[in-house]
């Protein structure tokens, strides 16, 4: 592709993201009632440190094709933090470690996907006006990673594919494909997380709902 289409393919990104983001910062997350948790995020490499990072929303290898993250950090809820490291736990003599994606979200970035993503394919982001679990620090998307050579395991999919090879069920690819996605389903499902019905690398913890929908930087996060 030529270079000067190809930047200005990037620089057309680059404005619609900031629009969106910034159209969604001015609105703020919705409006919730009840009785919720005090907010206790924790970053996963403090926790354990063999937790491996590929947050590829700090960078433009992601399906909006710009960096909307300033920091490649990941946070969860202590209690679902807790949870995960248990999971690294039993797939360690195995031969396998967690390699995350992604985790807490803030509220304006999870508004800027929705307004950025066509219609048809929004099963595959979170409705804003709902708010998502990433939202309330108790999602997280990951992969096997394998610690004899640090390389992500293969999957059915790549992270964030837009179409059916993403479903926990798909019967397509290979069989160890299969097999490797089904583990690690198995060992989340062990300690509390629910894999999303069109992400095979989405999961969220069981007490989601007993925190806030958060708006928090992560530069801000203590």
């Amino acid at each position: 592709m030529n270079y000067q289409v190809l930047n200005s393919i990037r620089l057309s990104a680059f404005i619609l993201c900031t629009v969106a983001l910034l159209v969604a910062c001015s609105e703020g997350p919705p409006k919730e009632e009840g009785e919720f948790r005090g907010t206790d995020l924790v970053e996963l490499i403090d926790v354990d440190p063999s937790f491996k990072l590929d947050i590829r929303y700090a960078t433009d290898k992601n399906f909006v094709g710009r960096p909307v993250y300033d920091e490649p950090r990941a946070f969860l809820q202590r209690e679902a933090a807790m949870a995960l490291v248990q999971v690294k736990k039993e797939l360690e003599p195995l031969g396998y470690g967690l390699l995350i994606y992604d985790g807490y979200r803030p509220w304006s970035v999870t508004k800027m996907f929705w307004d950025l993503t066509p219609e048809a394919e929004r099963a595959f982001v979170a409705d804003p006006s709902k708010g998502s679990r990433h939202n309330r620090g108790c999602a997280v998307d990951l992969t096997l990673y394998e610690i004899s050579s640090g390389a992500p395991v293969e999957m059915t999919s790549d992270y964030d594919a837009f179409d059916e090879s993403a479903h926990p069920e798909y019967k397509g690819g290979t069989a160890e494909q299969r097999e490797m996605r089904d583990l690690l389903r198995k060992m989340m499902e062990a300690q509390g997380f629910t894999v999303y019905d069109n992400e095979w690398w989405h999961y969220d913890f069981k007490d989601w709902r007993s925190y806030r929908i958060q708006n928090i930087p992560f530069n801000e996060i203590e």
